[in-house]
């Protein structure tokens, strides 16, 4: 292909050395006059292991070079690369001034091109900036109309500063999402020599899952520093501790967890938490990574809490009882917590979980309902049917497999699905909503 690409900083020095080593014909567009005498030369203008050797052997056999001229690297070829940075602005947001430029500048170059062309943006932006903003300015300096004349497409780049190359090369996944299919498919052919694996998202959702990533990243070295920091001041090798919980790749280095849900609750996670916290606190750690998930876990409470009110009905089904499925443990569940929110708002409550049985339950969790929430008792039914029966609105609160088809039984009335398992069967019901989808 012949391939411009804007933007002579990390990642687009990156792109083009590593596009043009697979064979295409790159024209790099690039304001800056040091950068353009430099790869033109065949030295990289940044440092990267391996980055050298690239531009050097691809400008050497004349496919890639670099210009100041951004409208004929766009006439010149059939695809262009936004590599433009996106900075951090003095209050926090992004910002999108340079991208705005570029996109200025490659309509103005699109009004007076011949041929269909596809704009591939790879810089980093907030959810909504691609459909929402350069799309309709695309469309207004070129006179033109976006999936007839030109298309766009979104492909967020995941390369780490040291590796680089590798991770261009050898992506763990390509995110790809276009407005169209001529967009996508044109995307995807110009990817496809260091694609492992494309998954199409929508343009909203590829944007976010680089925001995502990043920030899941962050996490993991905050909530890894503050546990190094309890460690040492209590005297514990924290490498030693973080090496046998790294070797846990059913939970702890895993997807569990990770979907979006209902809040977190039963015997253990809570009271750990706050045992950490305290003794946190008692060796003078300051620990705000750990300090803010049990505030967070309740907020997730209080969601559901104004998903419901939203509805304003009186009568709730609500699903599910103890903190997870398959179990009958209701200490410290959020359902439980729920239901008494619920009932002290003045809410008609009927409640189904096949495996709270209050004839059989024993000990702590015979001593949980009765001694603290005897008032639940009379509303347990063992029968789902009848649970859902006279209810305005059914709130399936746990992923029990047993009400994935909840929405069959509702006959069109109102789904909430505080933890996911209604999807994705339901997700097309109507009537059928998540907490956080």
């Amino acid at each position: 292909m012949r391939i411009s690409v804007i933007g002579l900083g990390y990642v687009g020095a990156v792109a083009a050395a590593c596009l043009a080593d697979a064979g295409n014909e790159v024209t790099v567009a690039e304001i800056s006059p040091a950068k353009i005498e430099q790869l033109n030369s065949g030295q990289p203008p940044v440092m990267e292991p391996g980055l050298a050797e690239l531009i050097e052997a691809n400008v050497a056999a004349g496919r890639l070079r670099a210009t100041s001229d951004l409208a004929a690297a766009v006439h010149a070829s059939t695809a262009s690369v936004i590599c433009v940075g996106t900075p951090s602005t003095s209050y926090g947001d992004v910002a999108l001034a340079d991208l705005d430029r570029v996109v200025e500048q490659v309509g103005g170059a699109l009004r007076t091109a011949d041929a269909w062309h596809l704009v591939l943006l790879t810089s980093t932006v907030p959810p909504g900036t691609t459909r929402g903003r350069i799309v309709p300015r695309l469309e207004a300096v070129s006179g033109k109309a976006c999936g007839e004349h030109f298309g766009v497409a979104f492909s967020p780049e995941f390369l780490r500063e040291g590796t680089a190359i590798e991770d261009y090369r050898c992506s763990a996944r390509t995110v790809l999402a276009a407005t169209d299919q001529r967009a996508f498919d044109h995307a995807a052919a110009l990817l496809a020599p260091y694609a492992q694996r494309v998954q199409r998202a929508s343009l909203p959702v590829a944007e976010m899952v680089k925001l995502t990533d990043n920030s899941w990243h962050a996490l993991k070295v905050a909530y890894s520093n503050e546990i190094g920091r309890l460690c040492a001041a209590l005297g514990i090798d924290s490498q030693a501790v973080m090496d046998i919980f790294k070797t846990d790749g059913r939970l702890n280095i895993s997807a569990a967890y990770l979907s979006p849900g209902y809040a977190f609750g039963g015997s253990c996670l809570p009271k750990d938490l706050r045992t950490i916290i305290y003794r946190a606190r008692r060796a003078g750690v300051s620990t705000p990574v750990l300090d803010a998930i049990l505030p967070s876990n309740r907020e997730q409470v209080e969601a559901a809490l104004r998903a419901v009110e939203a509805y304003q009905v009186r009568r709730v089904a609500l699903l599910g009882l103890a903190f997870k499925p398959g179990t009958d443990d209701l200490r410290e569940s959020a359902m439980v917590e729920l239901a008494e929110r619920l009932l002290g708002k003045g809410y008609e409550l009927a409640i189904h979980d096949e495996y709270v049985n209050v004839d059989r339950l024993v000990g702590a969790n015979r001593a949980c309902i009765y001694d603290r929430h005897p008032h639940l008792v009379s509303l347990l039914s063992d029968s789902l049917e009848v649970a859902v029966k006279d209810a305005e609105l059914i709130v399936i609160a746990q992923g029990n497999a047993a009400y994935r088809d909840v929405c069959d039984l509702a006959a069109g009335r109102p789904v909430l699905d505080l933890c996911g398992i209604g999807r994705p069967a339901a997700a097309a019901a109507p009537g059928y909503r998540g907490l956080a989808w």
